[in-house]
């Protein structure tokens, strides 16, 4: 059974008790990022209906915002996650170039992940960086003006990360 621990439930309740009575779906996006954070960094079915049953609301309306925005993820991903930016600004300044030079890299197109479970490809759309395209995000951070130079680091970076955890 899908349930937060003792201390996610303590934010949760405080979260909801931001908004007024009836208004608890309010809380649904910031909820649903805890919900990713603490159940693997994923959405399934059984998480988001525990989501809906938390704030009094139908499940649907909880698919219905998980499944628009970007940033929920409705699978398994990557231990680090590449969000190439493609839209108009970023593949006038080469994100296509980007994300094909990922794909044959990693060997997996958008939306798969490393058969070792080490990275996602996510195409998203604008993340508000058009001035340093092109970009991603990768975990918190941007990643700017890139090359393939540049996601040769990355992807060096990740995996010594990784290594260094093990």
């Amino acid at each position: 059974m899908v349930k937060f621990s003792e201390e996610k439930l303590k934010e949760v309740s405080e979260l909801i008790s931001h908004y007024p009575e009836g208004k608890q779906k309010s809380a649904l996006l910031p909820l649903l990022h805890i919900a990713q954070e603490e159940f693997g960094n994923w959405l399934d079915v059984p998480v988001m209906d525990y989501v809906a049953e938390l704030l009094n609301i139908e499940p649907i309306e909880v698919y219905e915002v998980a499944t628009f925005y970007s940033m929920y993820n409705l699978k398994p991903v990557g231990k680090y996650m590449f969000e190439v930016c493609q839209t108009g600004p970023c593949m006038l300044r080469g994100s296509d170039d980007i994300i094909a030079y990922i794909e044959e890299k990693l060997g997996i197109k958008p939306g798969e992940t490393t058969p070792d479970g080490m990275f996602t490809l996510k195409t998203v759309e604008c993340l508000g960086a058009c001035g340093y395209a092109p970009m991603m995000q990768l975990g918190k951070h941007y990643r700017e003006h890139l090359t393939k130079e540049k996601v040769d680091r990355l992807i060096e970076e990740c995996r010594t990360n990784a290594n260094s955890l093990n």
